[in-house]
């Protein structure tokens, strides 16, 4: 087994400028996933994965790459960590298109799909995992600015990128989205983005129903992960909060976005047949009741 930071091990974390890069921080988060056995899960499938550049996004790429999958990641800011994200991936013999895009702008998104379906001659799996989130101690603290930041990235940007992957899906193939485990629990520092993250759990589910009823076969399903220590959270989070991350967990530490990633394959790839319209709980035992 890794080793896995606990939460005690976070005392002396610090908290970096948003938007917070990964090679910048002083506890790296596991993202390269060394102890990964693949199974040519997704070979010959292509793969568009959202918010890329860095924890959970990085992780879900190179996963995907090694389960044999090409792959397109999309990021909006930190070119350092994206062309990152791209060299572990190459080094492990997959193919990594890197494409700089905001999914708030409807454009940008059926644009980043154009590019993908051009450069690998299709789409397959859609994973959308970008986000954004600010604290404020009270709602009367959210600006308007924040408030449509945080819909329209958590939101509409999933609405955005599934309309336009959507005509180049089939029978057999698979939307996956991050939602999170405080969009079930709430969070009193992060009310818009508990919000945003409930609203993608209903969208899932809704968009389930709907893909059924057209019987397209295209399935859609959601990772909620709990804790998980990646570049949002000393980018974010106040002090007190990352120097005791995790801690309200069952297991007594973060997951590591290398965790996360078997998950996405797993709804991804044709081991989960059967399976739409789910909720699937990375937590740590972190409860939602």
């Amino acid at each position: 087994m890794p080793d896995r930071p606990t939460s005690e091990d976070f005392k002396n974390a610090q908290t970096l400028p948003y938007p917070a890069k990964q090679s910048e921080m002083d506890i790296q988060p596991q993202t390269d996933l060394k102890g990964y056995r693949a199974a040519d899960k997704l070979k010959g499938k292509v793969a568009l994965v959202t918010g890329a550049d860095s924890g959970i996004g990085r992780a879900v790429a190179l996963a995907f790459a090694l389960e044999g999958a090409r792959v397109a990641i999309l990021y909006n800011e930190n070119d350092g960590d994206a062309q990152k994200t791209k060299e572990m991936v190459e080094e492990r013999g997959g193919e990594c298109l890197v494409i700089k895009a905001d999914v708030r702008q409807k454009a940008a998104c059926t644009d980043a799909v154009k590019q993908t379906v051009d450069r690998y001659g299709g789409l397959n799996v859609l994973v959308n995992n970008a986000a954004f989130q600010a604290t404020q101690d009270s709602i009367l603290e959210i600006s308007e600015e924040q408030l449509r930041r945080t819909l329209e990235t958590n939101l509409f940007g999933y609405v955005f990128m599934i309309q336009a992957a959507l005509p180049h899906l089939k029978d057999g193939d698979a939307i996956v989205n991050t939602g999170s485990i405080v969009g079930e629990t709430g969070n009193p520092i992060l009310v818009d983005y508990t919000a945003s993250k409930g609203g993608i759990h209903a969208l899932t589910k809704s968009l389930a129903l709907q893909f059924g009823q057209m019987g397209n076969g295209v399935r859609v399903n959601a990772v909620l992960p709990g804790p998980v220590w990646t570049p949002n959270i000393p980018g974010t989070m106040p002090l007190e909060e990352v120097q005791k991350f995790g801690h309200e967990v069952a297991l007594g530490r973060p997951g590591q976005p290398e965790e996360l990633a078997p998950a996405y394959v797993y709804l991804a790839c044709q081991d989960s047949s059967f399976v739409t319209g789910s909720l699937l709980h990375v937590t740590g035992g972190k409860l939602s009741s």
